[in-house]
C-alpha cells in the first residue's frame, strides 16, 4: 500500500462521500491532493486526513475544529495544542452526553405512547 494513489472517484467510493463533499473539503483546504492536469490523486496522507475528517464529523465536531485537529496531526502538535484539543473533546463529549439523554427521553416517551396505543387497541377488540 505504500505509494498507493487513489483517483477522485476511488476516494469518493472508498469513503462513501459525494463528489461535492470531496471537492468542498479540498476547497476549504482540509485535503490537498496531487494534481495532474484536471485529475486529482490522493495518497496515504490524504487518506489518513479523510479518515480523521469523517471521524471528527461523526463525533459532531465543526469543520474548523477538525482543521485544528488536522494541524495537530500534521505537526505532531505542541503541548498547548494538545491541551486545546482535549478541551474541545471534553466540550463535545458533554454535547454528546446531552444528545444521548435527549434521545433516551424521546425513546421513553415514544415507548409509552406505543404502549398506550397498544392498550387502547386491545380494549377495542
Amino acid at each position: 500500500m505504500p505509494g498507493e494513489q487513489f483517483s477522485f472517484k476511488e476516494m469518493c467510493a472508498r469513503f462513501d462521500v459525494t463528489p461535492r463533499t470531496l471537492r468542498y473539503y479540498e476547497y476549504i483546504e482540509l485535503l490537498q491532493p496531487r494534481r495532474e492536469g484536471r485529475a486529482r490523486f490522493y495518497g496515504a496522507r490524504e487518506v489518513a486526513r479523510m479518515t480523521l475528517i469523517l471521524r471528527g464529523r461523526r463525533f459532531g465536531f465543526s469543520l474548523e475544529d477538525i482543521r485544528q485537529w488536522l494541524q495537530i496531526y500534521d505537526r505532531k502538535g505542541s503541548r498547548e495544542q494538545y491541551q486545546v484539543w482535549l478541551q474541545m473533546a471534553e466540550r463535545q463529549l458533554a454535547v454528546l452526553d446531552e444528545q444521548i439523554g435527549d434521545l433516551q427521553a424521546a425513546r421513553a416517551d415514544l415507548e409509552q405512547l406505543r404502549q398506550t396505543t397498544a392498550d387502547e387497541l386491545a380494549r377495542m377488540t
